[in-house]
């Protein structure tokens, strides 16, 4: 396992030297995050990336993300052109000794939460998703906590309106062309795909959304046999969908699971939820089941805390604040720790 830590680049407040500090961090999951999508990410921002990860001690082996173009989940006539750039970047990428990146295929929207900063009883604040808050609201004119409104109202609309003619089926047609498209590259260079699930794990707007759970890792695996194909295990968004079993899927996969994000979450009902602190008490996900199967099974990939609370007194990027997911470090680390004392014990 390779514990590692979300970082915005240079405009992050936190600096790397602060998460070098961190015990067992061995680097950072980035991206250059100002390339238009769709454009190849040109080697001099990826090495200039790379040199400040170097100069604090931080590998720079996880890219979050290169995002996937909107054209090529349609399925239109410029996605070839989409997919060779995107191709490109992999192979530029790989010079700099990426090992892993994490994309979604998410339609329009990515993340979805009602609430950045839900109070918690000890004075903390977390994000929160309440299902009929969101799915009440206008999708041509949204205005949503921590999402990217980089689209105008009418640039939204006509997306949506595009994606109405796109079932579930056509759009799991086309990550298969997408993937296949550029598995080359990945061979080329060494580097896994991890596809994020989709979060939360239901349709959204009437928007398709087709990682969800287990049968659709299964069919995800069985059409794309590439082994640089594979997922990130993200506990809270699989977590959300009630049906999961995320210990069993945890072992099942965990040859395919290149990057594990691991949060835990409070269920509020039978959609809702709110994040919470890392540990197994803190909610309804068991995490020590989780990292015991990840590790019975002879995961070897790379792990970060996932989404934390803001606490004592941070005014974080919510979700992203340094304390919290600190802890969560931590307390994963130690996880881990006993998994693999324990396995080599017992064999």
């Amino acid at each position: 396992m390779k514990m590692t830590f979300r970082w915005y680049g240079e405009k992050d407040p936190i600096p790397l030297q602060y998460i070098r500090q961190i015990p067992n961090m061995s680097g950072v999951v980035t991206a250059v995050y100002d390339v238009p999508v769709g454009e190849v990410w040109p080697t001099e921002r990826i090495a200039a990336l790379k040199s400040m990860c170097d100069a604090n001690g931080l590998k720079m082996e996880v890219i979050e993300s290169v995002p996937v173009h909107e054209d090529i989940k349609l399925g239109k006539a410029t996605r070839d052109k989409l997919i060779e750039n995107y191709a490109k970047t992999i192979r530029n990428l790989g010079k700099f000794g990426v090992r892993c990146i994490c994309y979604n295929f998410m339609p329009v929207f990515d993340w979805l939460r009602t609430d950045l900063k839900t109070k918690n009883p000890d004075g903390s604040t977390c994000l929160s998703y309440e299902h009929e808050k969101l799915t009440a609201l206008d999708p041509s004119d949204l205005h949503l906590p921590g999402w990217d409104e980089s689209y105008t109202p009418a640039q939204l609309d006509g997306l949506i309106r595009e994606y109405k003619a796109v079932t579930h089926e056509k759009l799991f047609e086309n990550l298969v062309y997408f993937l296949n498209g550029i598995m080359p590259a990945c061979d080329e260079t060494g580097i896994n795909m991890a596809i994020h699930p989709d979060d939360p794990p239901w349709d959204m707007f009437g928007l398709p959304r087709i990682i969800t759970g287990e049968e659709s890792f299964d069919r995800l695996f069985s059409a794309v046999k590439n082994r640089h194909n594979g997922v990130t295990f993200c506990t809270g968004s699989l977590g959300a969908g009630r049906g999961n079993n995320l210990p069993k899927m945890a072992e099942k996969y965990a040859d395919r699971i290149f990057f594990a994000h691991i949060r835990q979450l409070r269920y509020k009902g039978k959609y809702d939820f709110a994040e919470a602190g890392h540990r197994t008490e803190d909610g309804d996900l068991n995490i020590f089941a989780i990292v015991r199967a990840l590790v019975r099974s002879g995961f070897d990939g790379y792990v970060r805390p996932d989404h934390g609370r803001n606490i004592w007194g941070e005014n974080g990027k919510p979700g992203y604040g340094l304390y919290d997911r600190a802890l969560g470090a931590a307390y994963l680390n130690g996880l881990f720790e006993a998994a693999e004392y324990y396995e080599k014990a017992v064999k």
